[in-house]
């Protein structure tokens, strides 16, 4: 079996640097934030470019307190996607405001700039981007729809750890960057953990203060705030995995590329070659019926994923937003159509000859969607 993820393989290559950050941690007994954790924020800011980096969580809360740093709330509109994960709508609501949907480029799968300014009313306070599966969305064309309307960018960049695009990283293109640490991330720690990256001190101020319970200094709460802290081993195991994550990512491209050029005859694949605007967290492909290419890989012993097979905005937690079918086509198809393929660092030539091979068996016929 080719497993579609394999965490255990990157364990097999660091575990004894991970262990011994893990027990020098508990030896210590700071279990909660301090010198690693600070260490760590330090390391991810320079390594994303930014002046600052506040390490919480989860990546969800990176996203709500982000929201809530920037005074967004009750009243407020967020211009954003509806294909991603529902964490980014969830942070929206949950801060109080109301998330305003725009479709997605049919080729990058990410926001179309174009299509944001007839959403912009006089409630409208920030837009958000995903970067979806790793890829940058434009952020050119995104930070000038903000500057145009006086608007807050802030970048989900969970799924692009060190993606890049003319040498500036995901999470300094806007006001404030928001990562993920999930175990299953390029860049995961060993549970859950999440952090925010800006230029702005106010912001970080603000979120470092939001974290821990609205402090400002032990016991002086100056706002209303959360317990959202990032453990201290998180921020050990993270400090081991960041200075290997360029290479991990230069592993990942290379396997899509493989990818990329092997299946572009069956299969709609991402456009490419995928270079460094590309962290490649998940290589999708769009095929008319998921269901049975699924099944028909896993009997041949190839393991998939699907992100996401329901739009947020057609979830059923979300349908007071008031959206329905057809309202967001590109990414309703979307949805219907992705299947991801086995894609990890460690993933050896002969698993991904594997993958192409199961895949290229099912059909003489090409699978490929158009949007």
């Amino acid at each position: 079996m080719t497993p579609f993820l394999d965490l255990r393989a990157q364990y097999r290559a660091i575990g004894p640097d991970l262990e011994q950050a893990v027990i020098s941690t508990m030896r210590d007994g700071t279990f909660v934030l301090g010198e690693r954790v600070e260490r760590f924020e330090a390391d991810f800011a320079r390594y994303c470019g930014t002046s600052f980096a506040v390490a919480v969580n989860s990546g969800t809360s990176a996203l709500h307190l982000a929201l809530l740093a920037a005074g967004i709330g009750p009243g407020d509109e967020v211009i954003t996607v509806s294909a991603t994960f529902v964490a980014t709508t969830a942070a929206i609501v949950n801060a109080g405001a109301t998330p305003v949907y725009v479709d997605i480029d049919p080729a990058t799968w990410t926001m179309r700039p174009d299509l944001i300014a007839a959403s912009v009313t006089s409630r409208t306070r920030a837009i958000m981007p995903v970067h979806l599966h790793g890829r940058l969305a434009d952020m050119d064309a995104i930070n000038a729809v903000a500057r145009q309307f006086g608007l807050l960018v802030i970048e989900d960049a969970a799924q692009a750890h060190g993606a890049e695009r003319n040498g500036t990283r995901a999470g300094a293109f806007g006001d404030i960057g928001c990562f993920s640490f999930y175990p299953g991330k390029n860049l995961g720690a060993c549970g859950e953990g999440g952090a925010i990256t800006t230029n702005r001190a106010d912001l970080a101020a603000a979120v470092r203060s939001l974290r821990d319970w609205g402090q400002e200094g032990k016991y002086n709460h100056v706002r209303q705030g959360f317990n959202f802290r990032m453990d201290a081993i998180q921020g050990a195991v993270l400090g081991v995995k960041l200075p290997l994550l360029d290479d991990w990512n230069a592993a990942r491209r290379r396997i899509a590329n493989v990818y990329g050029r092997a299946l572009s005859p069956l299969v709609t694949v991402p456009p490419g070659p995928i270079g460094l605007d590309h962290a490649c967290h998940v290589y999708a492909v769009r095929v008319p019926d998921r269901e049975a290419v699924r099944a028909a890989l896993l009997e041949a012993g190839i393991a998939t994923g699907i992100h996401y097979p329901c739009p947020v905005h057609l979830q059923p937690a979300y349908r007071w937003l008031g959206y329905g079918p057809g309202d967001l086509p590109q990414s309703e198809a979307l949805a219907r159509e992705t299947l991801s393929l086995p894609l990890y660092p460690e993933l050896s030539a002969d698993g991904v000859d594997a993958v192409i091979a199961a895949l290229s068996a099912l059909t003489t016929e090409p699978l490929a969607q158009t949007a």
